[in-house]
């Protein structure tokens, strides 16, 4: 309800007064002796420098704000005013300009003055500003038609090695009233003319920036803070130049043509017609005036470090403190002017004037007061903004003290500005007490702080409250996604719940309760039982793994549903009861996929067992996916399970037991002949459906088919891959069904190899099938008994010569053809078999042909190595008194001695060592053969 002022007012204080100083006093100075200020200079700490016009330089202590001290008093000489005061703190001096001359001072002035060089009619001078370690500085002197450059150290002893340079020289340089230095070599110099830059390194040269007119006045040079831009008076206009000379930045246009120009970060203050005027640095807005009170304020002189700036007339000095960003910011606000408090903090903060704690602390203080002055929104996009700002800061705005988290809340009062957090509904009640009497004083004719948008519509209270908890629940939502302590975290979750069940948000309430939350359950749970919300109180329970109770409700919903008790059960006609219909099914259906979620995960068999009939009632594929989840750790006791189940519900047995079998390996013959048997009954079940179904369209017929053959396939892939079940208990289930095929399966896993035969032969006509079974007996037997049944089918059937005759065709040349004749039939037409019965007795010659070939091929083989075996043992092998064994290397002479098929020759002795399988050469006769060319070979 605050006000809201277009913009920050030109009233704004930003220099605050905190001293009054009159030296002549201060100094205990006769009144016959007045002085006349004519320069100040500020140095730290808290030292100020005064100069006076007859010739005096006086030194006074600000440590103590309300009462300055007079320090010491030094003469220069009655005909020499001190026209400027440079204190240099990097070489622990200070630099006068008197009539001209240049002289050193101690900072305190303990010592006596001493002379600068020999130089005379000084214009003017500037040093530069060395960092805060450094034992150097320098000095842009100009004297006459030079400019100098003076360079001071500081050696041991105090003592100061002076060194000078010139770097410009001609009527360039005449002229010059005022230097400064800006940067590590750029000296701006004034006159006026113009303008100028100067370099200081060892070109010297130098820039004409522009030229004043005639009617500008003395030029005025400020160098500003950072070290690289200057500001250049023309008029009543300073233009800000970078270290190049370039302009920078934006341009000052002062009310009138000041005497002087300071700076105090980020403010620019320049002094004239006895008054100060302060503007931003950062665009020149103009922020505050202070009149000078004096009655012979005559030229203003003004001296300035970080925080402090001195205005001094010719006998008085007036010290300003720059007030602190914190309590500028508090100046509004005391006001209720929050866009003036905003916008002070926005430029607080570009200027990088305020810290980054503090910049949350006000955005929380902001906060604070629009909340108790009823503006929601916007206190909690300030409470958003702030990051130091605790979620526990709000929990007495929800639920009053004592409670779980009073302990959280932190004591803060930040400014005093607003008072304790309390209850909304007291907030409320206070807010449109003090709108009620805003209302009053406006028609009594008196001005309040009051939004005029509140007295000229005001709210209802029912209004505000719902506006308030909505923006805290905006809040407590961005809160959730911060790092939180555990407490902490269980108080926004516990109390976000109770503001959703407030306003009756009932898809928050159950987003928040079956999320990752940290809620407390002892503190919802029978707030939400007594209003009603069980879907959401089972969520909760569900997300703190309180799988009992939350499974419980959702039983107690379902029954609800299936009854028509459910909550808020629409009125609809006897018209719409399929919608009503329609509606209890979905409520069932919800009731019982969450219920499922956590039956699921849970691994309490107990609690499984007990609901999952009534899952199972309302959805057998929920109930199927209750058992057979992998989320588990611990899987469920399958014959407990097996025991637990419905008899009634078959598909939910057979998905369990395949679920068993295939995806959990389990090869108990029990569980298998039971999926088997299921298998078995639902086929033939389904099978019989089908074959009376006489008044189905075509769609349903096809549908029909499409289920019996993948249950039908499904039956059959397990008969065959399964090896566990008892197959003649599952044939005595078939035995009287017509899926031949399976018991064809069957009656193979039992070793029937002729009841298979005449299954896949007569029963199913299925050649192919036939003699792929024959050749997985092996045997040629097997065919034979195939052709048995082709021939003579039995049971008054026509013999099947068509299928006899393939099967001679495919497989004839491995059968007997005497047992093939004799069991042909007289009545088989000759035309069918003469090519069959001719081609295999071809193949029968030919294969008796083939092997009298290859008996004789052996037979000379044989002999041939034989033969090559006699001529190695008889040829002839010469030695002389020189040859020696290969192995211990001794004379043979007349001993007996070896020789192995790759020519080595042994001694007998060593042969019997090393054997005949290996050389002496290394050679391993039964790994490595030596291969010689025979006498078959050769010829």
């Amino acid at each position: 309800m605050g006000s809201h002022p277009a913009a920050p007012s030109p009233s704004r204080t930003a220099l605050s007064p905190f001293a009054t100083l009159d030296p002549a006093v201060l100094a205990a100075l006769p009144a016959s002796t007045p002085i006349t200020i004519r320069s100040a200079a500020l140095s730290a700490p808290h030292l100020l420098y005064l100069g006076t016009g007859g010739g005096k330089l006086l030194l006074f202590s600000l440590q103590t704000p309300s009462s300055p001290e007079f320090l010491r008093l030094i003469p220069i000489g009655a005909n020499r005013p001190v026209s400027a005061i440079l204190p240099l703190p990097s070489v622990s001096r200070v630099l006068l300009l008197a009539e001209g001359t240049l002289l050193l001072a101690d900072p305190l002035l303990a010592r006596p003055l001493r002379r600068l060089g020999s130089l005379r009619n000084v214009a003017a001078v500037a040093a530069s500003s060395p960092s805060p370690s450094a034992s150097s500085c320098s000095l842009a002197v100009a004297v006459g038609k030079k400019l100098l450059v003076i360079d001071l150290t500081l050696r041991e002893a105090d003592e100061l090695e002076v060194q000078t340079r010139e770097i410009a020289a001609g009527p360039g340089v005449d002229g010059i009233s005022v230097l400064a230095w800006v940067g590590e070599d750029s000296v701006f110099a004034g006159a006026a003319t113009g303008y100028s830059l100067f370099s200081t390194g060892g070109t010297g040269q130098s820039v004409d920036i522009f030229a004043l007119p005639e009617s500008a006045g003395s030029p005025r040079i400020r160098p500003l803070s950072g070290g690289e831009e200057v500001m250049l008076l023309v008029d009543n206009v300073g233009v800000v130049v970078d270290r190049f000379g370039h302009p920078s930045g934006s341009s000052f246009v002062f009310n009138s043509r000041p005497d002087c120009i300071a700076e105090v970060f980020p403010y620019v203050v320049v002094a004239g017609e006895s008054k100060l005027d302060v503007y931003r640095r950062r665009n020149g807005a103009h922020l505050q005036t202070v009149k000078i009170e004096s009655s012979r304020a005559g030229m203003l002189t003004v001296a300035s470090d970080d925080k402090v700036v001195v205005i001094a007339t010719a006998y008085k000095v007036f010290c300003y403190i720059k007030v602190s960003a914190v309590e500028q910011i508090k100046a509004p606000l005391r006001r209720k002017s929050y866009r003036e408090a905003i916008s002070l903090l926005e430029e607080f903060e570009s200027d990088g004037e305020i810290s980054k704690d503090m910049i949350s602390f006000v955005h929380a203080q902001l906060g604070f007061l629009l909340f108790f002055d009823l503006r929601f929104e916007d206190a909690v996009n300030h409470f958003l903004l702030s990051e130091t700002m605790q979620p526990a800061e709000i929990f007495p705005f929800i639920m009053r003290d004592p409670n779980r988290w009073s302990d959280l809340v932190p004591r803060k009062r930040y400014w005093g500005l607003h008072p304790p957090p309390k209850p909304l509904e007291e907030v409320i009640d206070d807010g449109l007490v003090t709108l009620q009497r805003a209302l009053f004083l406006k028609k009594a004719g008196v001005d309040t702080v009051v939004d005029e948008d509140f007295l000229s519509n005001p709210p209802s209270r029912a209004d505000l409250l719902e506006l308030a908890i909505r923006n805290i629940i905006r809040y407590l939502c961005v809160a959730r996604e911060k790092t939180l302590s555990p407490a902490e975290m269980e108080g926004v979750d516990t109390l976000l719940m109770y503001l959703y069940r407030a306003l009756d948000l009932v898809d928050d309430m159950e987003r928040l309760a079956s999320s990752q939350n940290s809620c407390v359950v002892e503190e919802l749970e029978s707030l939400l039982e007594n209003s009603g919300h069980q879907r959401t109180l089972a969520f909760l329970y569900g997300s703190k793994e309180m799988c009992s109770q939350a499974v419980a409700i959702w039983r107690i919903l379902a029954r609800n549903y299936s009854t028509g008790l459910w909550k808020d059960r629409p009125n609809l006609p006897e018209t719409d009861s399929h919608e009503a219909l329609a509606e209890k099914r979905s409520g069932e259906q919800i009731a019982a996929i969450e219920a499922s979620k956590i039956l699921q995960a849970t691994s309490d068999q107990d609690l499984v067992l007990e609901h999952l009939g009534w899952v199972a009632d309302i959805d057998q594929d929920l109930a199927t996916a209750i058992l057979t989840s992998e989320m588990r750790e611990k899987q469920l006791s399958a014959e407990k399970v097996i025991a637990a189940l419905d008899s009634g519900k078959v598909g939910i047995h057979q998905r369990y037991l395949q679920w068993l079998i295939e995806d959990q390996g389990c090869d108990d013959p029990h569980y298998h002949t039971s999926y088997a048997l299921l298998l078995s009954k639902s086929a033939m079940q389904a099978f019989h459906v089908e074959s009376n179904s006489g008044e189905k369209d075509d769609r349903e017929i096809d549908s029909d088919v499409q289920f019996i053959f993948s249950l039908r396939e499904r039956l059959q892939l397990f008969l065959q891959s399964s090896d566990l079940y008892d197959p003649e208990e599952v044939l005595d289930v078939i035995e009287e069904s017509e899926l031949w095929l399976e018991k064809a399966i069957l009656y193979r896993k039992m070793g029937q190899e002729n009841i298979v035969l005449q299954i896949l032969a007569l029963k199913l006509e299925d050649s192919e099938a036939a003699e792929q079974y024959c050749a997985e007996i092996g045997r040629d037997d097997a065919y034979i008994q195939l052709l048995d049944l082709y021939l003579d089918p039995k049971n008054g059937r026509e013999p099947m010569f068509t299928a006899a005759v393939r099967l001679l065709h495919n497989h004839g040349k491995s059968l007997d053809p005497i047992q093939v004749l004799e069991r042909l039939s007289s009545d088989m037409p000759l035309q069918l078999a003469s090519d069959t019965i001719l081609r295999m007795l071809r193949a029968r010659v030919h294969h008796h042909r083939q092997g009298q070939i290859v008996h004789s091929l052996s037979l000379a083989t044989n002999l041939d190595a034989r033969l090559t075996r006699l001529e190695e043992k008889s040829r002839h092998v010469q030695l002389t008194d020189e040859s020696i064994c290969d192995s211990c290397r001794a004379r043979l002479g007349t001993k007996l001695f070896v020789m192995y098929p790759d020519d080595s020759v042994v001694c007998y002795r060593c042969y019997r060592n090393q054997g005949d399988s290996v050389s002496r050469r290394g050679r391993n006769f039964r790994k490595d053969a030596i291969f010689k060319q025979s006498w078959l070979v050769s010829r």
